[in-house]
Order: C-alpha cells, then structure tokens, then sequence
C-alpha cells in the first residue's frame, strides 16, 4: 500500500527511493491516545510497534500499563469510587423513607410506599457490588469496593492488549525512549535494551501528578494512591481546586470521611479554559458544603508534619488539623522526563510538554505526539481524537487538524457538573453583540422526599442576534449524560 504523510500542510509525493525501517510507526506510550493512533494507523497499512511500562495501578517513572491514565488510575476507577460514594445518601436516603412510610394510612401512602420498596430493592442491590450493606445500620467495605475496581481496571488492560493484538500491531513491554530522529530504545522488563527504527515516532506517554513543593511533602499522596489507599481514612485534607480535588472530596465525604478542602481561589475551579463560570462556581461550592465538606478558600499549606494522631497540616493562616490522609490535587505535569528529547532536539515548553503544530507534528519532522503530554488539552476523549487524525494525516492521506472548540466536559462532584461551549463569562467577552442567557433551576425529584435542599441548575448562554447556543452547562444529578444532547446544539450551531 502506498502511504503518504504531511510536509509543510501538503501530502508528500511518493519516494520510490525510501529507507527501510524495522516500523512505519513506534509510539511510545499505551494510553488511550496511542492505542488509537496504533490501531488506526495499523488499519491505513502500517506496520506499527508499541511500547508501554509494566501494569500497576499506582504509577512511577517505571511503573504504567496498557490503557494509560483515564484506563488505570483516572477516568475510570475514579467513576467507580464515585458511583460507590453515591449510595451513602440513597441509602439514607431508604432508611428515612421507612421510617416516614412504616404505618402507611391512606392507599395513595401505600402505593408510594410500595413504589419506594422497589425502587430501593435495586439500589440495595447495587449497593452491595460498591461495598455498601443495609441491615439494621448502613455499613460501607472499603477493601471490597477497591477489589471491584481493580478487577474492572485489570478486566479493561487485557481488553485493550487485545485491540492492539487483533489490529496487528506489536507490543512491547518495557521503558521506551528517543535515541535518534528515526530510532527508538526499550528497556524490557529483564534489563536487556533493544533498538527499533521507525519512518515515524509517536510520543503518547500523557501526564503525572505533581506534588506541593512545602516541607513534609513526602507525607501527603497523589490521586494515584489515592484510588488504591489500603484503608479508608476517617480525616482527609485536600490541596486543590481543580476536578480531581473536587472528585475526591465528594468520594471520601460519600463514605462517610471529614473532609477539608482547601485551595487558593474564592470558588473551587478555574474559571477560564473549560469554561467554569462563577455561577456554576458558586453552585459546586454550595453543594459540597450542603453535603458536609469543610471548605477553606483562598487558603494553602505550608507545612506537613508526622506525630502519633496522625498528619498535622498547617496553612497559610497558621491553622493547624489534623488529618489521616493528605492529598495533592495541584495539578499534572507531562511525562518527559525520561525520554531523551533533548539528545534529538525536539522543543519542550517551560512545563515540559512537547511542542507540536496544529497537526500534532513536532520541530523534528519524524517525531510527533498527542495526549496529555502535549500540554493542551488534557481529556481522554482528544486524545482519541488526536489518535485518529494523526493516523489519518500520516497514513490516510487525509491532514486533518484538531478542533479544541465546543469539547464537553464533566466534573463528577456529587451531584456532578457537566459543561460545552463558551461560560457566560467567555461568551461576553468574545460575543459581537449581546448575549442572552437563560437559566433554570429546580428541585431534583428524589430530593423532594429526602428534604435534601440541594437545587439542579441549568443554563444555555446564547447569541442575542442569531439565536445560536454558544454555551450549555448544568449541575445537578445524571448532569454528565442529559448534557449529551446540548452537545449537539452548541457543536452543530443549532438554535435555541
């Protein structure tokens, strides 16, 4: 098969005279981005190689598996500890129905009674999967929720083993790093380095978190411990104001955890990049107060300290708690640091993210990279897309750039925020004309049992002129899937 790539915005004419490589493509890194771009470069023709560091759920400058961060030690195990947290309520949620409904009087009680029972039979259900049990008290297992997750998370690397195996593409298990423009080196697992030549170099090997530069650092843990923790703790404190904080703190304080969050900001979240606004903000933040979490904003730590109650942690304003567990939440850095870029010059920028072109191409024409380790936006879902349009630009014969414009996103708080398009605040500042928005906000029906006073919102941000949806957001139960079809409106400029 004739195969094409990208040269200064244009497809290459075909090169009768071409070397020959051991690989078309070798990507370094098994995450969601380059398992994509393997397998749809395999399906264009290529002949591709893949290499990825040993599985485990914790992950080091050694340690990593096939499936990367959203597979392992991300997205999913994550969602599954979050879906665990969210029972905690509803089964409250049960014991107080039973109570209000234990002497039912009127037939329309008994019905609704009845309607209840069911209905709660499968959250009980369910429950126990997540490690919850209902008897004459609620009683969480940690240990059995984290075995369920870990066996999806070990179930999910064979099954994505088994993708690259079935496209044809080869893996190998050990350390990868560039040792020239067209050559890279893996250190396997037995300590033994083999080089393999490759017409094109991928670099897919995402992002690490990063710790707090403050003395006692050692003591506190990363969302990678934190999703594998040996025993559930009773005092958390939490560093950060982002989406992995705000997850986290959700999680412990669903199991029943004292929770303290502190970070830097007035309002947990950023309000520029993935379009948080202020209002949503607020409702985030009022929500995980409602459900018990000990906010401290515009406050940091400066010091961890070991004694025999456990972590003292002390901040800024020169308070001090005490904690069993700590966790940085403060951001992730690129996994550069082991891959020997500088021996072939390929440009990092002051964070250490690989600089690329708008085709994922880097100042070496051979050598490219998608996914977190390019620094721009780091979702699971664009790295996929950038999988595929890289597969499609260098073998398809079809360059394709990354479009970052209108890309959903959702924070899985408890209730979860869901977001697209332009916040309220952005759509302001780049409207031409007047912006409209238009705001709702209600009473979740399983809240009107409950008492719980914790209101769903949604908003649509809108062109005053052209009546076109230039941003959707909502907060607020199932939030992450009902904003699925706002999607279609802001991506396909559909009216309001």
């Amino acid at each position: 098969m004739a195969r094409k790539m990208l040269i200064n915005g244009e497809l290459e004419k075909s090169n009768q005279e071409e070397s020959h490589y051991d690989f078309d493509l070798f990507v370094i890194g098994a995450g969601s981005g380059g398992v994509r771009a393997s397998r749809f470069s395999a399906q264009f023709g290529a002949k591709v190689g893949i290499c990825e560091l040993p599985f485990h759920p914790i992950s080091s400058e050694v340690i990593g598996g096939v499936g990367g961060t959203c597979v392992i030690r991300g997205c999913v195990p994550k969602k599954i500890l979050v879906y665990g947290a969210s029972f905690g309520p509803e089964l409250e949620l049960f014991l107080f129905e039973a109570l209000l409904y234990s002497k039912p009087i009127l037939f329309s009680q008994t019905l609704k009674f009845i309607s209840c029972e069911i209905y709660n039979f499968w959250v009980r259900l369910d429950a126990r999967n997540y490690g919850w049990e209902l008897n004459e008290k609620i009683d969480f297992n940690w240990k059995k929720l984290l075995q369920k997750k870990t066996e999806e998370i070990i179930r999910l690397n064979g099954i994505y083993k088994r993708l690259l195996s079935n496209a044809g593409v080869k893996l190998y298990e050990g350390e990868g790093k560039v040792v020239g423009p067209n050559e890279v080196e893996v250190t396997q697992l037995d300590g033994t380095k083999i080089c393999y030549s490759a017409k094109h170099i991928l670099i897919a090997t995402g992002g690490r978190a990063q710790r707090a530069a403050i003395p006692g650092q050692e003591l506190a843990i990363t969302s990678d411990e934190a999703l594998s923790l040996d025993e559930l703790p009773k005092r958390a404190v939490i560093l950060g104001g982002g989406y992995i904080a705000i997850e986290f703190a959700s999680i412990w304080r669903g199991m029943g955890c004292t929770v303290d969050l502190f970070f830097r900001k007035e309002l947990p979240l950023r309000l520029y990049f993935k379009g948080f606004d202020d209002e949503m903000r607020a409702v985030v933040a009022r929500n995980l107060e409602g459900r018990g979490i000990n906010l401290h904003p515009r406050t940091s730590l400066t010091e961890l300290v070991k004694t025999e109650e456990g972590i003292k942690v002390v901040t800024d304003h020169g308070e001090e708690i005490m904690a069993d567990v700590v966790l940085f939440a403060t951001g992730r850095v690129p996994n550069t640091k082991r891959l020997n870029l500088e021996a072939v010059d390929v440009e990092l920028d002051k964070t250490g993210a690989i600089k690329v072109d708008e085709y994922s191409r880097t100042n070496i024409p051979s050598i490219w990279a998608i996914g977190d380790v390019t620094n721009r936006m780091n979702l699971t879902p664009v790295a996929l897309m950038e999988g595929t349009l890289f597969a499609k630009t260098v073998f398809g014969g079809q360059p394709c750039k990354p479009d970052y414009s209108n890309i959903p996103c959702a924070i899985f708080c408890i209730p979860p925020l869901s977001v697209v398009g332009l916040s309220e605040e952005q759509a302001i500042e780049q409207a031409k004309g007047d912006v409209l928005v238009f705001t709702s906000t209600f009473n979740p029906m399983k809240n009107t049992v409950s008492g719980r006073q914790e209101k769903t919102i949604m908003k649509l941000v809108v062109d005053a002129e052209t009546d076109k949806v230039l941003g959707a957001s909502m907060c607020g139960p199932d939030a992450a899937e009902i904003m699925q079809v706002s999607v279609v409106f802001v991506q396909y400029f559909m009216n309001s």
